[in-house]
């Protein structure tokens, strides 16, 4: 079972950074039928089950996986930890230091810090850009009335979308989450629109005490239900999806410059990327940089032979199919879709829309994307390395 609360970090003020995620952690501290985190724990985990939360920037989802006759038990687990917490004092004071132990974890991994940096490069200083988590200054001054207001206007009954997969009908978990949620319409939250992109800086190195250099290049790309959303995912996949797609047999195979390439799509309701991330030697940081523009550059100059559209697209399909063979993913697939999409898909409709995808359509679109004023990069390099990098951040060929 998975419950979406259409609440992240896109909701916050600049006074508010971390709220989102905040409410996230401090609900597992206690509810009124579980006062306690060892209440909330054992409840799920007495019976076999796991449960845990994630926070993003448009919505927070809680989860929890357990055996079929414990049902109920699980879904009241849900409904306390979104519309019954404590939000007790002492523990928002005690889970300040636990946050900040969090964030800086995340500074301490230059895998993850250079994701963070190509967020505020491409999205700039908006709630869309800047860490889901907060600063560590955010988070020690959060006042708790802060805390309690976003809880009040966003965590209300009528904006959560619950879902479940198993061996159960719809009109049990339509009783269920009445029983456990209660009723509350509230005010749907709204935020703000996504800023004109690219928003931040073209480069942004952090240099630091590191043997390897991490590296992020990336363009923007599609808001989540675009039309040629679809035509961007198999893209992506040709670009830098698995062992198979064209970064990893040139950039690490061929090249051998770096052990980790691959690509990703960011996806908002009105806003998106495409990310190409590796980590590479520190003395050939200008090789590998050229190498990924290089692919860039050949998917916006060339159209995808047909063989490798062709696989692509069974590669991509093969591993949805697979993925909705496991409970968890299949209701993330479909609360996913029903909180945050315009639609709700089947597979078989899924598949359909991969299928349609054309070689045509995706040389258009990354002739769209593809450009040098629409470049971006970050990365975290060892102290001496990584300099006069912007020099370099151009397309080869053809007319970006």
């Amino acid at each position: 079972m998975a419950a979406y609360v259409l609440a992240g970090s896109r909701l916050e003020s600049v006074d508010e950074a971390g709220a989102a995620h905040f409410m996230e952690h401090i609900t597992f501290k206690g509810t009124e039928a579980y006062p306690t985190t060892r209440a909330v724990s054992e409840a799920i985990e007495g019976v076999g089950g796991s449960f845990n939360a994630a926070t993003d920037r448009e919505s927070t989802v809680y989860w929890v996986r357990l055996p079929l006759r414990e049902a109920a038990r699980g879904m009241d687990i849900l409904g306390e930890l979104i519309v019954r917490p404590c939000l007790r004092s002492e523990e928002i004071e005690s889970e300040r230091a636990v946050i900040v132990e969090e964030i800086r974890s995340y500074l301490d991994d230059p895998g993850e810090h250079v994701h963070t940096l190509f967020d505020l490069a491409m999205f700039g200083d908006t709630p869309l850009g800047r860490e889901i988590a907060g600063s560590e200054e955010s988070v020690r001054a959060l006042p708790q009335a802060n805390l309690r207001a976003f809880w009040a206007g966003a965590y209300r009954p009528g904006n959560v979308v619950v879902s479940a997969a198993g061996d159960i009908s719809h009109e049990e978990v339509v009783a269920l989450v009445e029983r456990a949620f209660g009723t509350g319409a509230g005010v749907q939250p709204k935020f703000d629109p996504a800023p004109a992109l690219p928003a931040g800086d073209r480069v942004m190195v952090v240099r630091r005490e590191t043997t390897q250099a991490q590296l992020c290049l990336g363009v923007p790309g599609l808001r989540r239900d675009d039309p040629e959303a679809w035509t961007l995912e198999v893209l992506n996949a040709i670009l830098g999806d698995g062992m198979s797609s064209r970064l990893f047999q040139s950039v690490r195979e061929e090249k051998g410059l770096a052990y980790d390439v691959s690509s990703y799509i960011v996806d908002y309701a009105d806003a998106g990327a495409l990310v190409v991330s590796a980590g590479v030697d520190a003395d050939r940081i200008k090789p590998a940089v050229g190498a990924i523009l290089r692919e860039l550059a050949l998917l916006r100059d060339e159209p995808v032979p047909a063989d490798e559209l062709a696989r692509s697209k069974r590669y991509l399909g093969g591993r949805l199919e697979l993925r909705m063979e496991e409970t968890r993913h299949l209701a993330s697939w479909l609360g996913g879709q029903e909180a945050l999409h315009e639609r709700v898909l089947t597979l078989d409709q899924a598949l359909d829309e991969l299928n349609a995808v054309t070689s045509e359509g995706i040389h258009s679109l990354a002739k769209r994307l593809v450009r040098d004023e629409l470049l971006r990069f970050t990365a975290v390099t060892p102290r001496s390395r990584g300099r006069g990098l912007e020099a370099m951040l151009k397309l080869p060929g053809g007319a970006a």
